[in-house]
């Protein structure tokens, strides 16, 4: 337990410039283990009712899919967050900016001008067999749509952590009501989840009327969901007052309740992931798929999603920071490459399914086929790309 004395002190320590910190085992399993969701849920999803793009299908990728959308992309900002504090207490600005751009500027502009033109092909050439490749990329980067698939991350990325610096100009203490929260999580892990709840239903469910779920901002390769911007950052911006101070003693302590507690995480997540299917069915069979849908279930499907979201982001985390194992395991092996796949892995999952397409083969077997594939070819592919010299400084 942490006594009243050693709480005082763990609140003045937050107030003092935060320090670098060590690689976290169980985190880099965490992060390492999304982009495996990743790739799953660009494996799966052409046999999906959501993005039904080839003739099999099966209900199960669905159950799938609807999970993966709901979480991923918002547990990714929460990690990346978790470190930026200290690394911009001790960082020159200039500094901070150059490595920023240099590990996602750069990055995400290299990826938009090829790896998302030759994802994108993929599916063109699928309506076009005769299409030559040099005309579809340059109309792509001219005339457009120039989407950004997958990568749109890194950008939005790159926004939030450049903002995040402006902020700790302001004021470095910014983030100490949420890192004080964090410290109450070590003991209260339902004061941490009910914040992030409620924040994310703030942010979230009024921008979601306004703009709906299917409406993206979008300019050339830059795009982001319009309803789930603002979410995004907040689960970053929680992320950054986690990791700004007392690591180890609050909400991610490896000591503390969140991991002790992780089947009861299990049973709060899947309450409202089933509450989600509800709202689905009534969608679908009582109101016949409405376009635009009712402001009030737009408002209470939206309520479910955030909490699902809050629920399984503590539920991954509880199990991996239970984990004892000193590995290596295959997480461990394949986290310096994880950011690199990534980057790289649309292309190779989008022709893969372009492959398969015309096999008469069940939906399982074509998205292992393709899961499995796809996770091989980009793990090697950036294991190559991260041999040329100074390439490991980006990827």
């Amino acid at each position: 337990m942490i006594t009243m004395s050693h709480s005082a002190a763990i609140g003045a320590e937050a107030h003092a410039a935060p320090k670098a910190k060590a690689r976290n085992l169980s985190l880099d399993r965490a992060r390492t283990f999304l982009t495996l969701v990743v790739l799953l849920h660009h494996a799966v999803i052409p046999y999906t009712y959501f993005g039904h793009t080839d003739p099999a299908s099966w209900i199960g990728f669905d159950i799938v899919v609807l999970a993966t959308d709901s979480f991923f992309m918002a547990m990714f900002f929460f990690l990346s967050g978790l470190f930026t504090w200290p690394g911009i207490a001790r960082k020159a600005p200039s500094v901070f900016l150059r490595d920023r751009l240099l590990r996602l500027g750069l990055p995400f502009a290299i990826a938009a001008l090829t790896v998302i033109p030759l994802a994108y092909y993929a599916i063109a050439l699928r309506a076009n067999p005769e299409l030559n490749f040099a005309a579809f990329w340059w109309k792509t980067i001219t005339v457009g749509p120039w989407p950004s698939g997958p990568i749109w991350f890194v950008w939005v990325l790159l926004a939030f952590d450049l903002t995040a610096s402006l902020l700790y100009r302001v004021s470095a203490h910014l983030v100490d009501p949420g890192n004080r929260v964090s410290l109450r999580g070590f003991d209260q892990p339902f004061v941490f989840w009910l914040m992030l709840a409620v924040v994310s239903i703030i942010v979230y469910v009024p921008v979601l009327l306004y703009f709906g779920g299917s409406r993206w901002f979008e300019s050339g390769p830059f795009s982001v969901q319009a309803s789930r911007i603002l979410l995004y950052f907040a689960y970053f911006f929680i992320g950054v007052s986690v990791g700004a101070a007392n690591f180890d003693r609050g909400i991610l302590s490896a000591e503390g309740q969140l991991p002790k507690s992780r089947w009861t995480w299990v049973i709060v997540t899947l309450i409202p992931y089933c509450l989600m299917w509800v709202m689905i069915y009534i969608k679908r069979e009582v109101l016949g798929n409405p376009d635009p849908q009712p402001h009030w279930y737009q408002a209470i499907y939206g309520t479910f999603f955030v909490l699902f979201s809050c629920s399984i982001l503590l539920a991954i985390l509880a199990f991996f920071l239970h984990q004892k194992s000193p590995g290596p395991n295959l997480l461990d092996r394949m986290q310096a490459d994880a950011y690199g796949m990534f980057l790289v892995h649309y292309p190779i999952a989008l022709w893969i399914q372009y492959a398969l397409f015309d096999y008469t083969l069940p939906a399982i077997v074509k998205a292992a086929i393709g899961f499995v594939l796809t996770v091989i070819l980009s793990w090697g592919l950036t294991a190559a790309l991260r041999k040329i010299p100074g390439a490991s400084h980006v990827l």
